[in-house]
């Protein structure tokens, strides 16, 4: 029975939820990032006719692109339905979605079987990808965070952000098998067809727990809004824009250590792509990990200070862990992708499930948080291509600033965001607002 509202709610297990949530997280993760791995390294001649291997890299990273670029469309769409139906409903759909067009990846004719009809079939099923995996991330981490005890918010909202690194190690590992036992297209097809697997999986686990409390205490009280996702575009675009900043140089700095990293050991010829993905596996490996840490010390000492560590470390990392990468030597690759995503991701990715959610009344929750977090992908889904183009004019040195200058624009914006962990501020300033005083 909920003591404010008078409405009995069944509320499963903090740890029974986040894990489900976190399962789903990989899931979908792993369907979103075998495109971005498949990109590096395949489809710049699978699909795009052309003999210049840095004109293939750029043509299929535009594509990896387009799948960001359609984020922010599933993150409006799950935040506003996920404000009127409810955090569970997104999650089972935005699965579903998912995992349909990752299948459909794995069947797709090539260039030289259909021509311009194949990279127009990718692109395609890359928008749909986008959509269905910006609609992941907001209901994920709010069933953790709602379902949670106010001081333990940074800890269980960590636990889905674990379905990242845990996507990203089971597809660079499906790769890595898939490259040992098979052979021509099935290296690649292979990969994007396990995934019917790992979705029914995904789909079985969620469907067992309960939907968030505070939603059902929403539904209950009549608290549901006509148009979420516009009005907190109307009167909260400021947390929103600021929420796209501090995402910054964990997003982008993600995609310039794994993605970008692939290709660049290969166009600058220092070492075989496996050894990126070998440091991408040791770095989501220990990620598994880290995130609960940085999770449960955001409880203790701040969201922020927390945050601060993965910002300021990717300042000061762009430079060295190009240095290390330009040696050539296996060991220092692995080492540089590794720390890459250990302190500079890590930290920042742990914290924000909490965080950005402690923004936001629960009736505008899933909106806000799911549009902040997608936005982020309109500057993320460029950087591959971006960090590429800048090799290509100025050598290392352009993504390596490129690296730096994201975790500055992060670190100022984290400098104006309020504190919200209880153990900081107080149980009553850490909770935001549950409702606005009109609905819409």
């Amino acid at each position: 029975m909920s003591a404010a509202t008078g409405v009995a709610t069944r509320q499963d297990n903090p740890g029974k939820v986040s894990f489900a949530s976190m399962i789903g997280t990989a899931v979908e993760s792993y369907d979103f990032f075998i495109y971005g791995t498949a990109s590096a390294a395949y489809f710049g001649t699978v699909f795009f006719h052309t003999e210049e291997k840095l004109v293939g890299v750029l043509a299929s990273f535009a594509t990896l692109a387009i799948g960001f670029l359609f984020r922010p469309l599933g993150g409006y769409l799950a935040g506003h339905y996920g404000d009127r139906l409810g955090r569970k409903t997104i999650l089972m759909w935005s699965l579903i979605v998912m995992g349909v067009a990752t299948v459909l990846v794995g069947v797709l004719p090539t260039y030289g079987q259909v021509g311009v009809i194949a990279p127009i079939l990718l692109i395609l099923l890359r928008i749909v990808q986008g959509i269905g995996f910006g609609a992941e991330w907001g209901g994920a981490v709010l069933m953790a965070v709602e379902h949670a005890p106010a001081r333990r918010r940074g800890f269980f909202g960590a636990v889905p952000q674990i379905g990242i690194p845990a996507g990203l190690l089971l597809a660079n590992g499906a790769f890595l098998l898939s490259e040992a036992l098979l052979e021509g297209s099935w290296v690649w097809r292979a990969p994007f067809l396990f995934s019917i697997v790992m979705v029914g999986v995904g789909l079985f686990i969620r469907m067992r727990v309960a939907e968030s409390p505070d939603f059902t205490a929403m539904k209950a009280n009549n608290e549901i809004r006509k148009a979420p996702a516009l009005e907190v575009l109307r009167r909260d675009w400021r947390v929103i824009l600021k929420i796209v900043t501090l995402r910054l140089a964990e997003t982008g700095g993600y995609y310039v250590t794994t993605s970008f990293m692939l290709s660049y050991v290969v166009l600058a010829e220092l070492t075989d792509k496996q050894n990126v993905l070998i440091g991408t596996m040791v770095g989501s490996a220990l990620g598994l990990g880290s995130h609960l840490l940085f999770g449960a010390l955001s409880d203790r000492v701040g969201r922020k200070p927390v945050f601060l560590i993965g910002s300021v470390f990717t300042i000061a990392f762009g430079i060295p862990m190009f240095l290390l990468i330009n040696t050539g030597a296996v060991i220092m690759v692995i080492v540089a992708v590794a720390l890459g995503l250990l302190l500079s991701h890590d930290p920042i990715f742990a914290v924000e499930s909490s965080w950005f959610s402690e923004q936001f009344p629960r009736d505008v929750r899933s909106s806000g948080i799911s549009l902040g977090y997608n936005g982020a992908s309109l500057v993320a889904g460029l950087l591959p291509f971006g960090a590429t183009a800048l090799y290509g004019w100025i050598g290392w040195i352009g993504p390596a600033v490129l690296f730096m200058l994201l975790g500055v624009v992060s670190t100022a914006a984290a400098a104006f965001t309020p504190e919200t962990a209880p153990a900081k501020v107080g149980d009553a300033q850490a909770t935001p607002p549950q409702t606005r005083p009109a609905l819409v």
